[in-house]
């Protein structure tokens, strides 16, 4: 005698957080595709640690107290999450928002959240080859980070409220702004901030009458806590609190008024 067989499928969205990671793969390819994403991610801070670290340029310009290279290295790791999650982040968002993608993909079962998340994975893997790309050209070019365990920990508490902070700031600007906007927006404000907002050079370089505004900026609360995190060996929790704010007023903005058309 035949058993009958019950079939009992069990139909179903998979869950969050694989939704998630099939996202960030797709946006990581999507990124590392992109010769332009590739240029400022990771062709500018590298050439730019080998211009201040093998030529004698970082001997003359204001880095800060410590030995030049020691200066250069997080101030170039700090230039490099600015591309990453800020620059490279805003103009494919915005260029995609243009050519109907994310309006497709807010349709998809992944949330909205979801996809903003999956963006911001991507670039946190990005991030990852980049430090180990310039981590390596810093030890070759004589870096030696003081700290220790500290140091790993305020670069790690760092990055991630800065990349929280900036990839906001990026949203932002490709939920609100036409896609040709956003690139020259997000290229325009990436070159102030490199020149005015205390990446590469320390607060207290500027004239006295500005430190007070670019100490609140975004990127001098990057630039100091990577710069006290490895040179001073500290965990800089003021830099972190700050870049978390920034993130919070940011994401909130950026929940209000993103445009997914």
């Amino acid at each position: 005698m035949t058993v009958p067989v019950t079939y009992a499928p069990q139909p179903g969205s998979a869950p969050w957080s694989r939704k998630v990671m099939a996202h960030t793969r797709m946006e990581f390819k999507l990124l590392i595709r992109n010769g332009e994403q590739l240029l400022l991610a990771l062709v500018i801070p590298l050439g730019l640690l080998l211009l201040l670290g093998a030529t004698g340029l970082g001997n003359r310009l204001p880095l800060g107290d410590a030995r030049p290279i020691d200066d250069a290295v997080p101030r170039v790791l700090a230039l490099a999450v600015l591309s990453s999650s800020f620059t490279s982040l805003a103009i494919a968002t915005g260029f995609e928002r243009r050519y109907g993608v994310i309006k497709r993909l807010g349709a998809s079962p992944l949330s909205r959240g979801g996809l903003l998340a999956g963006k911001i994975g991507a670039v946190l893997i990005v991030q990852v080859i980049q430090f180990a790309v310039l981590i390596g050209a810093g030890f070759a070019l004589g870096w030696k980070p003081a700290g220790g365990a500290n140091a790993v920990v305020g670069v790690v508490l760092t990055v991630l409220c800065g990349t929280a902070a900036f990839a906001s700031l990026g949203l932002l600007m490709a939920g609100v702004l036409r896609a040709e906007a956003t690139l020259a927006a997000a290229n325009l404000l990436y070159l102030l901030l490199l020149v005015g907002g205390a990446v590469m050079t320390p607060v207290d370089e500027y004239p006295e009458g500005m430190q007070s505004v670019v100490r609140l900026l975004p990127s001098a609360a990057l630039a100091n806590g990577l710069s006290n995190s490895t040179v001073h060996g500290i965990v800089p929790w003021a830099a972190a609190l700050s870049l978390a704010l920034w993130a919070g007023v940011l994401g909130y903005l950026v929940s209000r008024t993103f445009r997914w058309d």
